[in-house]
């Protein structure tokens, strides 16, 4: 057995292997995962992705990523991502991809992507953040209704307390201008009490007066 075939039965058993550790991994995952060889030809799919996407196996298997679903995943984005991208990165993560497919609508998609060049694979997570993406957009607008709704009743807020100043301030010149208006008052009581007794000591002299006479 030459070298070649050597190093061709030991990459063999080595992918084999891959296989088997990325299989028993990605079937408990909560997001979908698809394992592709080098030419982008799907060779696995986790029970995530067959549900989510709502094909079968026998139509996913041994098909390039861009046939899926009658050529519905030959996306322009995913295009860039799997020849452009991971090839030279190796490693993509959280790559954004919007598309709406007949059967499910339109999806909101993060993948990540890694190349495992000592086996030639290739293996995809799919993550639907659909949900995600319009729970976010619903807190967007709730948030900004609300700091509409909490600007303008501060400012409904201020204008009542610019009118209680206001009264508050006409309440405190009443009370300054009663204040003064009693003192004006018991001034006068004064005035009037004192002058009473002086017009009285006069009257009372004048009678003694006639009476001495």
């Amino acid at each position: 057995m030459n070298n070649k075939k050597v190093k061709q039965n030991e990459l063999k058993e080595s992918k084999e292997l891959a296989l088997h550790y990325m299989a028993t991994l990605i079937d408990v995952a909560r997001e979908s995962f698809l394992i592709l060889d080098s030419d982008l030809r799907i060779i696995s799919a986790n029970p995530i992705f067959y549900k989510t996407f709502r094909v079968l196996p026998k139509q996913t298997e041994n098909k390039y990523i861009y046939e899926l679903g009658n050529g519905q995943w030959n996306i322009p984005e995913l295009k860039k991502l799997m020849e452009n991208i991971l090839p030279n990165k190796k490693i993509v993560k959280d790559y954004e991809v919007v598309h709406v497919f007949e059967k499910i609508g339109e999806k909101t998609m993060q993948l990540n992507a890694r190349q495992i060049d000592t086996v030639q694979l290739i293996i995809l997570a799919i993550e639907d953040i659909t949900d995600k993406e319009k729970l976010e957009k619903k807190l967007a607008d709730y948030t900004e209704k609300l700091e509409i709704r909490i600007v303008e009743r501060t400012a409904e807020l201020a204008s009542k307390v610019k009118d209680l100043e206001s009264i508050n301030k006409s309440m405190v010149g009443r009370e300054l201008k009663m204040v003064e208006l009693k003192r004006e008052i018991q001034n006068l009581k004064k005035r009037i009490k004192n002058g009473n007794g002086k017009n009285g000591n006069g009257k009372n002299g004048n009678n003694n007066h006639k009476n001495g006479r």
